[in-house]
């Protein structure tokens, strides 16, 4: 194999490392655009709604917001909400969590990526 096809080769392999990891992160845009399916019951601030506001979810311990009445299985978690259980509870909320409230899942891993950048966007006390 000759030297710039091994160079050639390396760099095609590491661009494209660099880009499924961008892909994997999610945008925040994008995010922002998913969210608009879940703000028919989450509010992006502290206001609950249907669901519990989700402004400061990342960190929080799942079923602990202040004034929503969470499901059984929520209230007595001990879930942290991290990007890893916001992965799998929006990819099938049922599956992680039995008998939760909530039962719309987010199917395409590109969106709950940008969803969980949004997210992470959300300061408590909004």
């Amino acid at each position: 194999m000759h030297r710039s096809f091994k160079i050639a080769l390396a760099t095609v392999m590491v661009m494209s490392i660099h880009l499924s990891t961008a892909l994997a992160e999610g945008s925040l845009e994008q995010g922002e655009k998913v969210f608009k399916r879940c703000a028919a019951c989450h509010a992006a601030t502290d206001q609950n709604k249907t669901g519990p506001g989700l402004a400061g979810i990342v960190g929080r311990t799942a079923g602990k917001a202040a004034g929503y009445n969470y499901s059984p299985g929520l209230a007595s978690s001990s879930l942290v909400w991290d990007e890893q259980t916001l992965d799998s509870f929006l990819q099938s909320p049922r599956k992680l969590i039995p008998g939760t409230k909530m039962t719309v899942s987010v199917p395409k891993p590109d969106d709950r990526q940008s969803v969980i950048v949004y997210l992470k966007s959300l300061a408590a006390g909004n």
